[in-house]
């Protein structure tokens, strides 16, 4: 009863509210069928053009062979656009001074009528307050290093603490401190299972060598939890799928260790903080790797995205 609350309002918004399905997405969600949201912050800020719309559309293509619609969800003057047709992503991957929103900037952005690319915590929200129960990402956002220093924490914690969403991601970006990450979900109440794999995947990297207590084979256990999450109640909290880029697509760790590195060794002597420091770090990365790190990065969404529209099949099905 509560989803298909949820799906009437979605489905009876007004045209000048600042949450609007696309066509096909509105159908969707009013049939039950299975949707995969996708962020767009990789689209305008992840990849070099021409490249980013290309990578946009084979997502898109990579949910809808799984079986299901893709929802990518960006803001478009002031509106948050859940599902964007082909002149709306070539915007996002196109238009110059794009912003990056995440969930705080969305009342900014609609009032002002702004355009950006949402966030994983931007994204999280829109999607739930869609009826979307299904997230793919490449990584989250999570505590920084030096935290007791700078008290550097992503948003994507606590949006994933208090929305109920399942994201199938490749784990945290390897740039943070993956542990305390872990503690911080675990405080949070945030469930983790690993998606054939025992250990929390590490971005760019296979394994972080951290280990997870639930381990699941199917897309269809997923789902089992989902419903399980629903029945339990409590606080809506996420479900993190946590899903590995495969070992042969996987950055060589040993170069992945050297250039991170260096990297962080970089940002010190520069004086790089603040919400400056992860991009200062992944640009480093992509340079210093050669462009390999961009390669797992893209791996590892591919990746997601196919889980995900798997996940969202077996929901959408009941089984």
């Amino acid at each position: 009863m509560r989803r298909q609350n949820q799906l009437m309002r979605t489905i009876e918004q007004p045209a000048g509210s600042t949450l609007r399905p696309s066509p096909e997405v509105a159908e969707a969600l009013a049939q039950g069928a299975p949707i995969v949201a996708l962020e767009s912050t990789i689209i305008s800020h992840g990849l070099p053009q021409p490249r980013n719309l290309e990578v946009a559309v084979e997502l898109e293509e990579i949910v809808r062979k799984a079986g299901a619609v893709p929802a990518t969800i960006a803001v478009l003057d002031g509106v948050a656009r859940i599902g964007l047709n082909k002149h709306e992503l070539k915007r996002v991957a196109g238009e110059p001074g794009l912003r990056k929103l995440g969930f705080r900037d969305l009342p900014a952005a609609a009032a002002l009528r702004v355009s950006g690319a949402t966030t994983v915590s931007a994204t999280s929200f829109l999607a739930a307050r869609a009826g979307i129960r299904v997230f793919a990402t490449g990584g989250l956002g999570g505590v920084h290093r030096e935290w007791a220093d700078t008290q550097d924490e992503s948003a994507d914690l606590d949006m994933l603490s208090r929305t109920r969403i399942t994201v199938v991601c490749a784990g945290v970006k390897s740039i943070l401190d993956v542990p305390a990450t872990l503690q911080r979900l675990e405080t949070r109440g945030v469930t983790i299972a690993g998606f054939r794999t025992d250990e929390f995947p590490g971005f760019y990297l296979h394994t972080s060598g951290e280990p997870i207590d639930w381990r699941i084979e199917t897309p269809a256990e997923a789902a089992g939890i989902m419903r399980a999450q629903d029945a339990l109640g409590g606080p809506e909290s996420a479900l993190i799928v946590a899903n590995p880029v495969p070992l042969e697509d996987q950055l060589d760790p040993a170069l992945h260790d050297r250039v991170l590195a260096e990297a962080l060794d970089a940002a010190e002597r520069e004086q790089v903080t603040g919400q400056a420091i992860t991009p200062f770090l992944l640009g480093y990365l992509v340079r210093g790797t050669d462009g390999a790190s961009l390669e797992a990065n893209l791996a590892a969404v591919r990746g997601n995205a196919r889980v995900a529209g798997q996940i969202a099949v077996s929901w959408s099905r009941g089984n």
